[in-house]
């Protein structure tokens, strides 16, 4: 598909070999892989934006290999508008190859931020169904899709990582971004009016500057996500391992029960081996044995969990001397006169040292 600079589009079938010799390029020029770069042959623009394959010159633009890409709606909708001069690029007033370039660039942050405005409510729907202290268990449904959303997330943060250093290895490089000005070179009226006050060096790298910006503002915002995961994930196990606990205290509870009856059962066994005494004929035996069985076995429990009790609460902080408090570090005192500013602004400087 070739796209001039009016937004006209024509569209043909070449060979490969056919298509290199008629640009001046190279076949390895055309082996295009599923990876992205920006590079200049022969003062020709290679764009390679994963399945999206380009190819900028100073008078048109050539996409190949469009048809099985699903590009047909942005090429025909928007592409020839913007490069016509209809579109919301910044690039208008300079030469062809920074329109094409920008609306390249364009689409691509635009698939970016649709892939992460698609997974950002997903993951947060899932984290706040996940980190609900109320549930007992987790939904294996939800874990299932949160690892889904975290692999398809870690795919997005690898797409930006890779459209910031391509974008970061031309700016590093003013020669690189020179060559990208394709008309500086090819024609001398767009030279004379670059040395006379318009550098479109400068205005190339303002361009890939500002696309390196939102780029990583999306990574920024990836990343946050990251983070809530990670931090989503530390609060379900904490959350099971507190129910695990005290499923283990009930345990641990009624297994000292059993042992207290169990205990003082033995009476009962003694009683009941038919053994012969003159206790076993007084009727009001048996009530008072079987009341010392369950008071006994009653006070041995208490006794067992006010040991466990003991043992399983948490150590009391250590005093700290009024003198230690006196001398903290001067990290904590700004600490907590900022946060003393953000309750009462006007306060003044002795009133924040009392306090």
């Amino acid at each position: 598909m070739k796209l001039d600079k009016e937004g006209n589009t024509t569209f043909f079938e070449k060979k490969k070999t056919e298509l290199y010799q008629e640009l001046g390029l190279q076949a390895r020029d055309l082996r295009f892989q599923h990876l992205m770069s920006i590079a200049t042959r022969n003062n020709r623009i290679i764009m390679r934006m994963e399945f999206l394959k380009a190819v900028i010159t100073p008078e048109f633009l050539l996409i190949l290999d469009y048809r099985n890409l699903n590009l047909e709606h942005w090429l025909f909708n928007e592409l020839a508008s913007q490069l016509s001069g209809e579109g919301q690029l910044v690039t208008y007033s300079l030469p062809f190859e920074f329109r094409a370039i920008e609306a390249i660039l364009q689409y691509r942050i635009s698939k970016l931020q649709g892939r992460l405005n698609t997974l950002q409510p997903q993951i947060l729907e899932t984290l706040e169904a996940l980190v609900d202290p109320k549930l007992l268990s987790v939904d294996r449904s939800k874990l299932h899709i949160l690892l889904q959303n975290g692999k398809s997330l870690s795919e997005l943060e690898t797409d930006l990582k890779v459209f910031k250093e391509t974008i970061l290895e031309i700016l590093d490089e003013e020669e690189l971004i020179e060559e990208l000005c394709l008309s500086k070179w090819t024609d001398p009226q767009v030279f004379e009016e670059s040395t006379s006050g318009i550098d479109h060096a400068e205005e190339m790298e303002l361009l890939l500057e500002n696309y390196y910006r939102q780029a990583e503002d999306l990574a920024n915002e990836a990343r946050e996500l990251r983070v809530l995961i990670d931090d989503s994930e530390s609060i379900v196990f904490i959350n099971l391992d507190s129910h695990r606990n005290v499923m283990m205290r009930l345990n641990l509870q009624l297994t000292m029960g059993t042992f207290s009856l169990s205990l003082f059962g033995l009476i009962g066994v003694a009683f009941g081996m038919n053994l012969e005494s003159s206790l076993e004929e007084d009727p009001r035996i048996f009530w008072l044995v079987t009341g010392i069985m369950f008071l006994g076995s009653g006070l041995i429990w208490r006794r067992l969990l006010s040991f466990l009790g003991r043992h399983l609460e948490p150590s009391l902080p250590p005093h700290v001397p009024a003198v230690l408090r006196k001398s903290q570090p001067a990290a904590q005192r700004v600490e907590i006169k900022n946060d003393l500013k953000a309750e009462t602004f006007g306060l003044s400087r002795s009133t924040l040292t009392n306090q």
